[in-house]
């Protein structure tokens, strides 16, 4: 067992401006620690959290794959949550984490291109309005819009760039985002998409994809 990041250096309030680690974040933590032994076997260098909010998960990232051993970067567009996750870090000592307020990862690129070994998204995926969409407050963390899937599918054009030819990108998904359709989204990139681990939090039903080159 892995220890979760210690995040108590941040209090209520702080979780009034930025998302607190919940179900979801939880699934992903632990199809990391899953996959604990593929990830420090595979020489993982460059490492992206998009929507980092505390830092719990790059925090957990970095104590699988070593604190010393990666890059870390992140984004999101809350910028208490940039600041959340430059705190988690130092708290569990990690030193190698660069964080950048914006939205999703175009300013990466091209940049990036083909660089990353590890790509991390918990997205907003909650089914909301359309208009609650692209608020750069603590809604940013939870409003997907239709279907939920505004953010996850404005991102799905830059995973196959991005992506390094042994990169691995996880992505939480619920029943509402139609993850069975993500898959296909993904084939049409050229990239293999499967469901590695699935659970169900009160009424919804939470999954992580995992996605890769179809090569690998």
């Amino acid at each position: 067992m892995i220890p979760t990041p210690d995040l108590s250096h941040l209090t209520t309030k702080d979780f009034d401006r930025l998302y607190e680690p919940a179900e979801d974040t939880f699934l992903l933590l632990d199809a990391l620690e899953e996959d604990a032994t593929w990830l420090q076997s595979n020489n993982s260098r460059l490492c992206l959290e998009i929507g980092s909010g505390s830092g719990c998960v790059t925090a957990m990232l970095a104590k699988i794959i070593g604190k010393q051993n990666a890059v870390y970067l992140t984004t999101d567009i809350n910028p208490y949550a940039c600041k959340a996750t430059q705190q988690t870090a130092k708290h569990n000592g990690v030193s190698l984490v660069e964080t950048l307020q914006t939205s999703l990862v175009g300013s990466l690129l091209p940049r990036l291109t083909h660089s990353v070994d590890v790509l991390l998204f918990n997205p907003p995926y909650a089914v909301t309005p359309p208009e609650e969409v692209g608020s750069n407050g603590i809604e940013a963390a939870w409003a997907g819009g239709i279907d939920g899937r505004q953010v996850i599918d404005a991102l799905l054009p830059f995973v196959e760039k991005l992506l390094s030819p042994n990169g691995v990108f996880y992505l939480l998904l619920i029943n509402e985002n139609h993850p069975l359709e993500v898959v296909d989204i993904m084939k049409s990139y050229h990239m293999r998409a499967e469901i590695v681990m699935e659970r169900r939090a009160g009424r919804e039903r939470q999954y992580i994809l995992k996605i890769q080159h179809e090569q690998q």
